[in-house]
């Protein structure tokens, strides 16, 4: 009770200091933790529903810490979409504020999509949060959202099933393309490793062998025990390149770069969107960057 009367001064508050954020007409209000959960969210809501996103563009949904615009715009929504499996630990505090009528959804957790284990770190073992990272996680992520959209707002449920429908078609030819654009990688090539632990569910989908130095960017950044950790892999396995991403801190990548002889590259986008008017500014567009790095990065055969 004491952390939600908190929150409730912190609305007040910044609604004195800030202005609130802009909405549309509509009377119906979802919220999307992160910038690609966002995305995803909008592509099944359709215009009729305001969809806010608390975690903006190229910031760590991991480190995220609520402003008063956030609170303001939770204390007005229906849904709140989050991923889960730890990927938000900001989202005790919106639990702690959420009232009887807001609904709050783990969309990864209740996916219809193996979770793979952490590979590394402090929660080495658990489920890792990442699924969007392959289309067809992201696919089951549609299926979860235009479901809960539809049992809140069974009027619009028809409008959610087809673009949910148009949507996974997309992602399936997503995957497709980005499949036909990394298979001029050599075999010997297909090595990607990455500071946070965030492309695992890519490297399953399209076939590379994968390392992290770290699990989560919710936990300690290149400790002197997991940089050593990746050294020592490095002195067996000599990728073309070595990958940091557009949430991280590049020096740990650097230095082992720089360490080992081998060339950096990035970012990757794992749990950001890019600039609006960036190469990484929606889903698909994100995953094509990703792509083309990956590709020109591990000496993938030319155009």
């Amino acid at each position: 009770m004491k952390q939600r009367s908190l929150w409730k001064a912190l609305l007040v508050i910044g609604s004195l200091c800030m202005a609130a954020p802009v909405l549309a007409d509509s009377s119906f209000r979802v919220i999307a933790s992160f910038s690609v959960l966002g995305d995803l969210v909008k592509r099944v809501a359709g215009d009729e529903i305001d969809v806010v996103t608390i975690v903006p563009r190229g910031q760590d949904v991991h480190r995220w810490e609520l402003t008063p615009p956030n609170v303001l715009a939770i204390e007005e929504a229906d849904i709140v979409f989050y991923n889960g499996f730890g990927l938000e630990p900001w989202l005790r505090h919106v639990e702690a504020m959420a009232g009887n009528d807001l609904r709050l959804k783990a969309v990864a957790e209740h996916a219809d999509f193996t979770p793979l284990p952490t590979p590394v770190g402090r929660l080495e073992g658990a489920p890792d949060p990442h699924m969007w990272m392959d289309p067809a996680g992201a696919s089951a992520y549609v299926e979860v959202i235009a479901r809960t959209l539809a049992e809140r707002y069974p009027q619009k449920a028809e409008g959610f099933r087809v673009r949910a429908e148009e949507t996974r078609r997309s992602l399936g030819l997503l995957a497709e393309r980005i499949h036909e654009r990394l298979q001029g990688i050599p075999q010997t090539n297909r090595v990607l490793f990455t500071s946070e632990a965030g492309m695992a569910y890519f490297a399953r989908a399209f076939g590379f062998e994968y390392a992290a130095i770290w699990g989560s960017n919710g936990e300690t950044l290149g400790s002197a025990f997991d940089m050593a950790a990746m050294s020592e892999r490095l002195t067996h396995t000599r990728p073309p390149a070595l990958f940091f991403e557009s949430t991280t801190p590049y020096i740990h990548m650097d230095a082992l770069s720089r360490e080992s002889n081998i060339a950096l590259a990035g970012p990757l986008y794992v749990d950001a969107l890019g600039d609006s008017d960036g190469t990484a500014y929606n889903y698909p567009a994100m995953l094509t960057h990703n792509a083309e790095l990956l590709h020109m990065a591990l000496g993938g055969a030319r155009p």
